[in-house]
């Protein structure tokens, strides 16, 4: 440290204006040295440095432009993304209710649909029965009427002649014709 204070001291101790020689104080050149060499860094420098910063300004002024508009343009396509999605969510809602009515519609169609089928099952039912009624009241008729018939002859063939008997078989059978051609 006493060389640093010795070397700044013994500056004060320069050689008179007027003659030449080396200055052994390496501190002391250093310093001189190093004044020069800034002075002249400071001097020829001083534009390329301000042409450097100004470029890097520029770019840097370019870059934040760039990202400006590149955020407005991001802004508006978020925007128009939310419109997209409000008409959407719009959409979907009116969908919606209308599928739900659309369900709620067809729902009651089939139940009117099912009881329509109902009470033509029921009337095909109610037919069915009358008709099966009425053919087993013919049956009945029927076989009655051939059982009286029957009995009839019976009691015809158990009280009548042959010639009488005769006769009336034909009679009969005349009879039994004409009911055929009326229910044909």
């Amino acid at each position: 440290m006493k060389n640093v204070t010795d070397s700044f001291v013994s500056l004060g101790q320069w050689p008179s204006a007027g003659s030449f020689g080396f200055n052994t104080d390496i501190l002391a050149t250093n310093l001189i040295n190093l004044g020069v060499v800034l002075g002249v860094l400071i001097f020829f420098g001083k534009g390329v440095l301000s042409d450097l910063l100004d470029n890097r300004k520029q770019r840097i002024l370019n870059t934040i432009r760039n990202s400006e508009e590149l955020r407005e343009g991001a802004i508006q396509q978020l925007e128009k993304a939310r419109t997209r999605l409000r008409k959407v969510e719009i959409e979907a809602d009116q969908f919606r209710v209308n599928g739900y009515s659309e369900i709620e519609r067809e729902k009651l169609n089939l139940i009117d649909s099912t009881y329509k089928t109902l009470e033509q099952l029921e009337n095909y039912k109610n037919e069915t029965i009358n008709f099966e009624q009425q053919k087993a009241s013919n049956q009945v008729r029927q076989r009655v009427f051939q059982q009286a018939l029957q009995g009839a002859l019976g009691t015809l063939n158990s009280c009548l002649n042959s010639e009488l008997h005769l006769r009336t078989i034909s009679a009969n059978i005349g009879i039994l014709g004409s009911m055929k051609q009326i229910t044909d």
